[in-house]
């Protein structure tokens, strides 16, 4: 099977690991969802391996939504780089109050009932995005259960 990573910096269990644990997903899920020959034990050692078969990248990709890209090309010392590189000694963000400071930049005046709004939607969406994945593992689960 073709290994997907050239670049030795980069681990792709950990970063499969670590955008498991963004998105809150038990190994266990991510185990169920992977088939009958997985285990929460094996996703733990897929975890540990640097590299990860092309295939089974594809696999998790696919169960997590998420580009299998994301994982082979993810490397945290280039982010901590970015992030560093793109906030200066004199930017900050102030949540205690409606306005951010970027430095030099203008002052911008945020709504805060908007960005209540905002959040507001942005939750409703996901918890329809919730109910509509948990009704799909109701009826994999129920397949699987008139399979046995």
């Amino acid at each position: 099977m073709a290994h997907t990573t050239s670049n030795p910096k980069i681990h792709e269990g950990r970063n499969l690991k670590r955008f498991r644990e963004m998105m809150n997903i038990k190994q266990d899920y991510l185990a169920f969802q992977l088939g009958e020959d997985w285990n929460q034990q094996k996703v733990s050692l897929l975890e540990q391996k640097e590299k990860i078969d092309a295939d089974i990248l594809e696999q998790v990709s696919a169960i997590l939504k998420i580009p299998a890209e994301a994982i082979r090309n993810f490397d945290e010392e280039q982010a901590i780089n970015i992030i560093t590189n793109t906030f200066h000694d004199s930017s900050f963000v102030n949540h205690d109050s409606s306005f951010v400071n970027l430095g030099n930049a203008n002052t911008f005046n945020i709504n805060p009932l908007a960005e209540v709004r905002k959040l507001h939607d942005e939750k409703m969406e996901l918890y329809e995005r919730m109910l509509k994945e948990k009704d799909e593992m109701m009826a994999k689960f129920e397949r699987w259960i008139e399979e046995k």
